[in-house]
């Protein structure tokens, strides 16, 4: 009955997807169909309701809508040019430099922000016309754009690390935050390092000398929002405030500076609030629904059977390891994120736990992983979100982006076998 069951929530699940139904809709669905075969009609329905509400009354995810609004405060409160000028700042020399200031504005616009598209479109649509001015090619220009737009999902605060401590069974949200900082700066830093290669090849310019007085007033107009960054996590890890608490408080600091920067009129606070709520209401509905779906599963013994069949395939946790990653990385070509980290984090984590892996290690891999898909086709938003900032068709960028994949994906693997890239921070902060 079990094995029946399984089948009829993969077989539903998939045909839902293939007719264009969305993602959050067919895990609802699927889930629920499945539960009429197992339970009569009354218990299935009364049981996927309760599941549905129960999923999302956590405290912790309380953090999301708040982290939400304060990214979206962020993104129309004029951070983006003020963080753009800080990395020309820290790149000025580097070869190419406006391809590594495109990088480090990713890296702390995407980490304020919390949006890989957003940081993709604010940056890359601040950073194009100066880099097509200079004389870059523009499809190497986008390529770096958005192959580094995901590093933000990584460095904190980071919404997808919270729903992965929810998916996961409450593992600590403040080691998780801190986890994430070495492996999105190894992506970030490995964009640089390719792109600085190719820019010597093409022979792209170095920027000007910043002389010591522009220095101070970029940096001077940089830690307002900076201090953003410092105050939510730096809290959060001393235990001065939960997660949902600093992210609350990162409204209110977003809020502030929006007003102090004059960006944001009065008149646009329905529309962010609109944005908010709406943003808010999938990422709950897709809690809610993942959370029905999690039922069936145990019901129906899938994660057991997918655990005992890659035990059995092999008991040497490097080819665990590397099947595990090529199977995250083919879902996260074809599905977003959150959903991904919803329904694999229940199926994956009981194999990475028995082979002596530790949840923190595994859930920066996985959203590592899966943050690649958002820059690969066929459903990558970042991938086409760079593309139509820089009026590029998405064929015209692969090519270039390709050196970048490889770099990401080295990365990957040594974030995978090396835990310490992961678990050397929280150690030392004692999370």
């Amino acid at each position: 009955m079990a094995l029946t069951a399984g089948l009829i929530l993969l077989v539903s699940f998939f045909i839902l997807l293939l007719i264009g139904v969305p993602i959050a809709v067919s895990i609802a669905v699927s889930s629920i169909i499945t539960m009429l075969a197992l339970f009569p009609f009354d218990v299935a329905v009364f049981t996927a309701a309760q599941k549905l509400v129960t999923g999302i009354d956590s405290f912790t995810l309380l953090a999301v809508p708040f982290f939400v609004l304060s990214g979206i405060i962020m993104n129309n409160g004029g951070i983006a040019i003020r963080l753009i000028n800080f990395a020309k700042m820290l790149t000025g020399r580097v070869p190419g430099s406006l391809d590594s200031t495109n990088v480090v504005g990713n890296m702390l616009f995407g980490s304020i922000s919390g949006s890989s598209v957003a940081s993709a479109a604010a940056i890359g649509g601040i950073m194009h016309p100066l880099q097509k001015k200079e004389g870059y090619d523009p499809r190497y220009s986008a390529a770096v754009n958005i192959a580094s737009a995901p590093t933000g999902l990584l460095i904190p605060p980071s919404g997808l690390l919270i729903i992965y401590s929810l998916a996961s069974g409450g593992t600590s949200i403040a080691a998780l935050f801190i986890a994430g900082y070495l492996p999105g700066l190894l992506w970030g830093l490995a964009v640089i390092a390719v792109a600085s290669f190719l820019a010597v090849k093409k022979g792209y310019p170095v920027s000007d000398r910043v002389t010591a007085k522009q220095a101070l007033q970029v940096t001077l107009e940089a830690i307002p929002s900076l201090l953003l960054i410092f105050i939510v996590i730096g809290g959060i890890v001393a235990g001065i405030f939960t997660a949902t608490e600093g992210a609350a408080i990162a409204v209110a600091y977003s809020a502030l500076l929006a007003l102090l920067y004059r960006k944001l009129p009065l008149s646009s606070v329905p529309k962010i609030l609109m944005e908010t709520i709406e943003i808010t209401a999938i990422i709950m509905f897709l809690v809610g629904a993942s959370a029905i779906l999690s039922t069936v599963m145990a019901f129906t013994g899938i994660p057991e059977a997918i655990t005992n069949g890659m035990v059995n395939l092999s008991d040497n946790p490097i080819i665990i390891l590397l099947l595990m990653n090529v199977i995250i990385l083919i879902i996260g070509t074809f599905m977003d994120i959150t959903p991904a980290v919803l329904i694999f984090t229940p199926i994956f984590l009981p194999i990475a736990v028995s082979f002596g892996m530790d949840p923190v290690h595994f859930g920066i891999m996985l959203v590592f992983n899966l943050c690649i898909g958002n820059i690969t086709p066929p459903v990558g938003s970042s991938l086409f979100v760079g593309c139509s900032i820089a009026k590029l068709e998405v064929e015209k960028v692969i090519k270039p982006l390709l050196p970048f994949y490889g770099a990401i994906f080295i990365v990957l693997l040594l974030i995978t076998y090396i835990p310490q890239l992961s678990l050397w921070l929280p150690g030392l902060f004692g999370l």
